[in-house]
C-alpha cells in the first residue's frame, strides 16, 4: 500500500519492516513472563526436530498455495510479466500483489519455527534465482524451484550429518554456493556465446566483402 500510495521502492521497504519486525519480535520476547525462549530457534530454527503437528500444517499450507497458483496462473503469468498490461485486460493486479504478500507471510510463519527466518529467506529466493539463471518459462520456473529447493534440503541435511554442523547453516550455504555457480557457468557461456556470434559476424562481413570485390573485379 506504501508503495502503491507513496512511491516508495520495494527494497525500501522490505529492509525497513524487516529490521521493524525484528525489534518488535526481540522486545515482545524479552517482555514476555517467566523463562523468555531462546532467540536462536526463531533465527535457525531446527529442521530434524519437526512434529507431526508441523508436517500436517505445511502440507495444508502447501495444498493452498498450489490451488491459489494453479488457479490463477494465468493471471500471476500476465501479472508478473507486465503488471500495467495486466491492469488494462481486466486484471487485479493490486488482488494479486496482495494475495501474493500472504501467501509469503503465511509461508514465513508456519516454517519460522521449524527452519528459521535465515533458512525460510534462503530458499525463498536462491531456488527461484536459480531457476530464472536457468529458463524464462515461468511455469518452468517454478517447477524447478520446487526440485531445487528440496534438493537443496536434502543435500544440506546429508552435509550437516557427516561434517557435523548445524543443519540450517549447511543447507543455506549450499543454496547460495549453488546458486553462484550457476551464475558464475551462465556468465561465462553467455560471454563465450558472444565472442563466437561476433567473430561469425566479422568472417561473414568478410566474405561478403571478398564476394563483392570479386563481383566487381568480373
Amino acid at each position: 500500500y506504501i508503495k502503491r500510495k507513496g512511491g516508495v521502492r520495494s527494497d525500501v521497504l522490505i529492509g525497513l519492516f524487516w529490521s521493524l519486525g525484528m525489534a518488535l519480535g526481540i522486545l515482545f520476547v524479552a517482555l514476555m513472563p517467566g523463562y523468555p525462549p531462546d532467540l536462536s530457534s526463531y533465527l535457525f530454527g531446527n529442521i530434524l526436530a519437526v512434529t507431526k503437528a508441523n508436517l500436517r500444517l505445511m502440507l495444508i499450507l502447501s495444498g493452498i498455495v498450489v490451488f491459489v497458483i494453479v488457479a490463477l496462473f494465468n493471471d500471476w503469468k500476465a501479472y508478473l510479466f507486465d503488471e500495467e498490461f495486466a491492469s488494462i485486460v481486466g486484471i487485479k493486479a493490486t488482488f494479486l500483489e496482495y494475495l501474493l504478500l500472504v501467501l509469503i507471510a503465511m509461508t514465513v510463519v508456519v516454517l519460522i519455527r521449524v527452519a528459521g527466518i535465515i533458512l525460510v529467506l534462503a530458499l525463498l529466493t536462491a531456488p527461484a534465482a536459480t531457476s530464472e539463471i536457468l529458463t524464462t518459462n515461468l511455469k518452468r520456473r517454478m517447477i524447478y524451484s520446487v526440485i531445487l529447493g528440496n534438493i537443496y534440503c536434502l543435500a544440506g541435511l546429508w552435509l550437516s550429518y557427516e561434517l557435523n554442523i548445524a543443519s540450517g547453516a549447511a543447507i543455506v550455504i549450499l543454496s547460495v554456493v549453488c546458486y553462484l555457480l550457476f551464475y558464475a557457468v551462465h556468465s561465462i557461456a553467455g560471454k563465450a556465446r558472444s565472442r563466437k556470434l561476433a567473430a561469425c559476424h566479422e568472417e561473414s562481413h568478410k566474405c561478403g566483402q571478398g564476394c563483392t570485390e570479386h563481383a566487381e573485379e568480373n
